[in-house]
């Protein structure tokens, strides 16, 4: 028998703050193991006696993991209810990263942050699910602010600790550091997180096992292209047949959701809602220039500036800072201003400060002109995740939060592996154009030694690399032009001239 979750909005109020701290501790700790492992690559490599290609898929194995159930556990939230399959998750994610902590093999240490990734996954959709189903729509923006400037200060603190740790105390502790920290969380959301209604459901086992096998396909195609040029993998499987071959079961996956009459997994019926369509276009690119951007800057700070990775990792500061600084101002914002005109001014400063890094990313810059296109995407971070999640899910039925909330981090999660592929392609080209062919560069240990005759051609490389993230945040910021305003902005004397009805298919 499906329970309906209507209490009134004073009813949800009390409970629902202390209930979101104790989500976010367990998300900071998702996002902040997305970024942490890149810094320790050289230290896997010599502590577990294996080489880059094997660590790489550490980082992988967890983004794929991560990626793939992210619509189905979206809806296990819905069906048994989002702290059970939030304690759930928390508890696997743990004990993972224990494992990863103690692992003495590379193999091992793949398989464990496998586990870690379905435990993120398991954990994720039900942070905006429980945002959606306690807060009422004048306190979303608010909320969301929290949620989004954690994802903010995550992708600083990340390398930063990643480094520190790594100096002093080894490899294993960037894992290690998940317990305690695992342990506080759980016990927290416990005691705070309340215990919401649930809705029977249907499984689309179909379903499943169309996304999984589809998303699963396009991910590892896109992550493995440049291991094998983009050409053969194995016999006639070839990289572009693996993506193509994933695109039409994807294709076969949305035929089967608009035919299932009982209870498909992803229901259609989420994108008749207009702001609901545009905030994953938006999500798709926000999620591809943030995984991006860094790429290029982290390699160009290290291999042209000659800093350290944590050195390098500081130049974050300035957007860390301020995006956090930006959240309670933007989240009161968020809940009384059209979300087009806040989400995108994120969009519009962040492309804008890209295409300004790249200007000033040459061999003698002053680190303080880094500084200020950074400190302009601290700006449009502040401005972009709050607007763009309370928007995606406002006019969400509470039976349908656990599927939207899933599918907008499922889009997230997916722009970001379309970055990171994406901008690594485009690196490796601008190399080739732009540094001598007798001085090329092949690994992470040669752009740590690049030679300062190639600095010129290298920062030239990264510059243009950076445009690519700058170009596709032109699709995100088109998408939320088109946003209309929430029911609740509409009512407010000022917003009264917008009669357009918020879930235009």
């Amino acid at each position: 028998m499906t329970t309906q979750f209507e209490a009134p909005p004073e009813a949800k109020a009390p409970s629902a703050w202390p209930a979101l701290w104790a989500l976010v501790i367990g998300f900071f700790m998702i996002l902040v193991d997305t970024t942490i492992v890149s810094v320790a690559t050289p230290a896997i490599m010599t502590g577990l006696h294996t080489d880059v290609n094997a660590v790489i898929w550490v980082t992988s194995a967890y983004l794929l993991a991560y990626a793939v159930p992210l619509l189905i556990t979206g809806r296990l939230g819905d069906r048994f209810g989002p702290k059970r399959v939030y304690l759930i998750g928390l508890t696997l994610f743990t004990l993972s990263s224990l494992w990863c902590g103690f692992t003495g093999t590379i193999e091992m240490l793949i398989v464990a942050r496998v586990f870690q990734g379905l435990g993120a996954a398991m954990m994720t959709p039900q942070t905006m699910a429980v945002i959606t189903r306690t807060f009422p729509a004048d306190q979303r923006g608010r909320a969301m602010s929290l949620w989004g400037a954690v994802a903010g200060v995550a992708t600083l603190v990340g390398p930063i600790l990643g480094g520190v740790l790594i100096d002093s105390l080894g490899w294993e502790w960037i894992f290690f550091i998940n317990v305690p920290v695992g342990v506080i969380a759980f016990a927290l959301a416990v005691r705070l997180v309340p215990q919401l209604p649930t809705h029977v459901h249907k499984f689309d086992w179909l379903g499943v096992a169309l996304s999984a096998i589809g998303l699963f396909m396009i991910v590892f195609g896109i992550q493995e292209g440049q291991k094998y040029d983009w050409g053969t993998m194995a016999g006639p499987i070839s990289v572009w047949s693996l993506i193509i071959a994933g695109v039409v079961v994807l294709v076969l996956f949305v035929v089967w959701q608009a035919r299932n009459r009982k209870e498909p997994l992803m229901p259609l019926e989420l994108f008749r809602d207009r702001n609901f369509s545009l905030a994953n276009v938006a999500i798709t690119a926000v999620g591809f220039s943030i995984t991006a951007m860094a790429f290029p800057l982290m390699l160009y700070a290290q291999g042209v500036l000659g800093l350290s990775p944590t050195r390098s990792a500081l130049l974050m500061v300035p957007m860390a800072v301020i995006s956090g600084a930006l959240a309670p101002f933007v989240g009161k914002l968020t809940d009384h201003t059209h979300p087009r005109y806040v989400a995108g001014f994120g969009l519009l400063c962040f492309p804008v400060a890209l295409v300004w890094l790249a200007v000033v990313m040459d061999p003698g810059v002053a680190i303080w002109k880094l500084l200020l296109p950074i400190a302009l995407i601290g700006v449009a971070n502040g401005f972009m995740w709050a607007p763009l999640s309370s928007t995606a899910t406002h006019n969400l039925p509470p039976r349908q939060a656990g599927a939207g909330s899933g599918v907008y981090n499922a889009t997230r999660q997916f722009g970001s592996v379309l970055g990171s592929a994406g901008i690594a392609v485009l690196m490796d080209s601008r190399i080739a154009a732009n540094l001598p062919t007798s001085g090329g560069v092949s690994g992470e240990n040669d752009v740590q030694k690049l030679p300062e005759f190639l600095h010129d051609g290298f920062s030239a490389a990264m510059a243009q690399s950076t445009l690519l993230p700058a170009a596709i945040l032109v699709i995100g910021l088109i998408a939320v032009l088109c946003f209309v305003a929430p029911k609740h902005i509409r009512r407010t004397p000022a917003a009264q001239q917008d009669t357009e009805p918020a879930s235009v298919g």
